[in-house]
């Protein structure tokens, strides 16, 4: 049963969901694109996506939504398997060699989409590359890498700084694609950037900004057949927009469908909604060093005051479980009893405001977005509304994803903002490195605990370090974690395809029926 809200926190549901329901169609829409099919009988798969890509630097973004293009394109020296099982892609064999070096074998016929071969040397630029500049946005996950030595063409050891327990899951998700390196020499990276190549089954055809990513197959590819002719990847920030176009034949997935529009896809003849589960964690992060919210007392408030079960229930149709910790099981590391709840008190979030002297009220800056995950922009507005019930006056403002990624990342964000962060290495170790980052956090006894973890061979003292320091955010709240968020899609029916934990979107497991 839904929470009764006041009617203030009323009026706020009532306009998201009206808002939502609202937009008008995609005049830019490819009619030809729709069900796999184009003129001249090729296999076209169209995705409608939420936000566009950051760009064709692997190593310089942290977004699955970008990812899920890179990965067409590119190629990791270890994948993982739908149900998370590491499998050969570049390398086809590893071996540790002592404990802070491992060996990979690579595959000895594959070429760039240019037709370079690929190489050693390769995986010396690329991975030496993300480990030694700290400018580079997946620096943080990389960095443990010392060196990489270069055996002969096919063959190369990793040699980390100290014991490094999962490599293999960092060499198998993004910030690890392997790039051109004779190419990047040659023409320079900013001409890669506008003309990326890579080693996958689909080629760089075109990006217009905003818009769309194309694709087109590698016929020079060393694995199977590429499944399409074409990609194309779209950009439709409204979510009433991606819903049209998946109805009309726009296109033939959509992600992110509202959870009130699954009905309306179902109903549809053409067209069916699936639900798949992701690690991602919708939290807020909270600046720790500057403001009201370098008050701890400030932090529990906000935490006490917002009704995590109302947010889901309203806005996302009771999709979602709420929870304390970013760390969800079935990630390596979860604290079970901190997932499924939360500590709503209003009454108790006044008294400690009052207790860190704000017992007027006081005012804090919130930024949120719009597009970057679903239902991102109304939930930040019903958020605000829950605050200003405990007295707490909120300065909301919300971005295109674009724009909010270039103020976060610049630390521009004010008190606090909204994100949904998942975890593409299923290892308590990913998420932590934006905590720092992202609220200046620097508690001492966590930092010890986060670093000695990352380099423990012992998994069970592994697990339990990572659970003390759950325990220890739980009570401090540099961030508030909010709900483990599900990933709705809807799909044209003549298509196979299964939703991936990872929420990416590998083009060659989807196929025509």
């Amino acid at each position: 049963m839904k929470r009764i809200l006041s009617t203030g926190l009323a009026v706020v549901i009532a306009l998201s969901t009206v808002l939502a329901g609202c937009g008008k169609p995609d005049a830019a829409a490819d009619s030809n694109a729709g069900a796999g099919a184009a003129k001249g009988g090729e296999k076209v798969l169209t995705i409608a996506r939420s936000s566009d890509i950051i760009g064709f630097d692997v190593h310089n973004h942290g977004f699955t939504s970008t990812e899920s293009v890179h990965v067409n394109m590119f190629n990791y020296l270890v994948k993982k398997s739908a149900d998370g099982k590491f499998m050969p892609d570049l390398a086809l064999s590893w071996e540790t060699v002592n404990p802070t070096t491992w060996r990979f074998k690579l595959r000895d016929n594959v070429k760039f989409h240019n037709g370079d071969p690929f190489t050693a040397a390769d995986v010396k630029y690329s991975l030496e590359r993300v480990a030694k500049d700290p400018k580079l946005v997946e620096n943080g996950n990389y960095k443990q890498i010392k060196e990489v030595k270069v055996v002969d063409d096919h063959t190369v050891d990793v040699i980390t700084t100290d014991t490094e327990p999962v490599l293999l899951s960092r060499l198998s998700r993004l910030g690890s694609s392997m790039l051109p390196s004779k190419y990047i020499q040659e023409k320079g990276f900013d001409e890669f950037l506008k003309n990326p190549i890579g080693t996958g089954p689909y080629k760089f055809s075109q990006w217009v900004r905003d818009d769309r990513v194309v694709l087109v197959k590698s016929d020079g590819y060393w694995g199977d057949k590429p499944k399409w002719d074409k990609l194309v990847f779209r950009s439709i920030p409204e979510e009433a927009t991606r819903v049209s176009e998946l109805l009309t034949g726009g296109v033939d997935i959509a992600v992110q469908i509202p959870p009130t529009d699954m009905k309306r896809v179902n109903d549809n003849k053409a067209t069916q909604s699936m639900t798949g589960p992701t690690t991602r964690v919708m939290m807020l992060a909270l600046r720790t060093t500057a403001g009201p919210t370098a008050d701890a007392k400030v932090r529990e408030a906000i935490d006490l005051a917002i009704d995590k079960k109302a947010l889901i229930d309203n806005l996302f149709e009771g999709e979602g479980t709420q929870t304390m910790t970013p760390i969800i099981p079935g990630v390596f590391g979860a604290k079970p009893d901190l997932y499924g709840k939360s500590q709503f008190d209003p009454e108790r979030a006044k008294q400690l405001l009052k207790e860190a002297g704000y017992d007027k009220g006081l005012t804090i800056n919130f930024m949120g977005s719009v597009g970057k995950t679903l239902k991102d922009k109304e939930t930040s507005e019903l958020i605000a509304a829950m605050l200003g019930e405990v007295g707490i006056k909120v300065n909301l403002e919300i971005l295109e994803t674009s724009k909010f990624n270039e103020k976060r990342n610049a630390g521009n964000y004010g008190d606090m903002f909204l994100v949904a962060y998942a975890n593409s290495m299923f290892d308590a170790a990913l998420l932590y490195k934006r905590l720092t980052p992202d609220t200046g956090y620097n508690k001492p006894e966590v930092l010890n605990l986060l670093n000695t973890a990352e380099k423990n061979m012992n998994p069970q003292e592994r697990e339990k370090q990572f659970q003390q320091v759950q325990d220890i955010l739980a009570k401090d709240h540099p961030q508030i974690n909010l709900m483990q968020l599900v990933a709705n899609y809807g799909v044209n029916k003549r298509l196979n395809f299964t939703p991936r934990i990872d929420e990416i979107t590998y083009a060659d497991e989807i196929t025509l029926k």
